[in-house]
């Protein structure tokens, strides 16, 4: 039980260094000297900082529960830190907390008691067992032996989920304020299967983002040598929902990598193939944020603009 001088939930921190020491530092975020592009980087789902209570009482390995990383998409995207973008990328795994959903996408039946935090109503993403909390890991192993406590997901979502949105949204705000438009690249991975190409562009068909600009995204991918699809499989989540507005001049693009192009799938390491692959990311991101300005902008600021 709490002492008297404790808040709610602060016995858990305490229990938990590694859980505490996320909530000190829940993302990371490099800065450029300047920002030279109107663009900002987001990595939700390479954190691979596990809270050793988590691993303790999952019903998974280690290795069972790294799964559902998108693992090193962050040293992958890098270097659009060099071209003159900021990037955040999550510390926490996916496993723990997904940023990539909406903080109401949650399963009651998770909790041992009633939640206290708002919920929206069921939706494919959540019965499948891939809410904000994940039950499942990508593979579909079950993460949880038993049922959670409510406080697991204040905890989690005020402690994580809420910082790093907060800090996105900061991010964009600079952005948009410093160039008069914003483009967010949200940066992921995909597992491999057959027929699965190397990149796919995810702009919630033409919601998220103009189609001038997922065009120009498009070829900078293609003139890199990579096989390029549209919206499938992904299609993009919470965070191209959340910031995708092409008519106030912020777009939103989530961009998958085939993990089989530089990882070790099984075993979840980098192959000799990582450099190469990086290599040509980074032609593509500098095709990327190369990109005309105007075609940024809503329709009225580009008349405007012409004037």
């Amino acid at each position: 039980m709490a002492g008297p001088s404790q808040r709610p939930g602060q016995e858990h921190e305490i229990a938990d260094a590694s859980l505490a020491g996320l909530f000190v530092r829940p993302y990371r975020l490099q800065r450029p000297f300047e920002q030279r592009v109107p663009f900002v980087f987001a990595s939700p789902h390479s954190g691979r900082l596990y809270p050793a209570s988590f691993v303790s009482t999952s019903r998974l390995s280690p290795l069972g529960l790294r799964r559902s990383e998108d693992a090193y998409a962050d040293e992958l995207f890098s270097g659009a830190v060099a071209l003159g973008a900021p990037m955040i990328a999550a510390s926490f795994p996916r496993a723990f907390l997904d940023v990539n959903r909406a903080p109401g996408e949650l399963d009651p039946s998770m909790f041992d008691a009633p939640l206290e935090l708002p919920v929206e109503p069921p939706n494919a993403r959540v019965n499948a067992g891939l809410g904000v909390i994940p039950r499942i890991v990508r593979d579909g192993a079950e993460i949880y032996a038993g049922k959670l406590a409510p406080l697991e997901a204040e905890l989690r979502i005020g402690r994580l989920h809420r910082p790093y949105h907060a800090a996105l949204s900061r991010l964009v705000e600079e952005t948009l304020a410093r160039f008069g438009a914003a483009v967010v690249i949200d940066c992921h991975s995909m597992p491999s299967a057959p027929g699965v190409p190397q990149i796919v562009l995810g702009d919630r068909f033409g919601v998220a983002s103009s189609a001038g600009v997922t065009r120009h995204a498009e070829r900078a991918f293609e003139d890199a040598g990579f096989h390029v699809a549209r919206n499938a499989p992904y299609a993009g989540g919470y965070t191209t929902l959340l910031h995708g507005r092409p008519d106030s001049s912020i777009h939103a693009l989530q961009i998958e990598i085939n993990r089989s192009l530089y990882l070790d799938e099984e075993r979840i390491e980098l192959h000799s193939g990582f450099e190469a692959v990086r290599f040509r990311l980074n032609r593509a991101l500098a095709g990327l944020t190369g990109i005309d300005p105007a075609l940024l902008l809503r329709a009225e600021k580009r008349l405007d603009a012409a004037e």
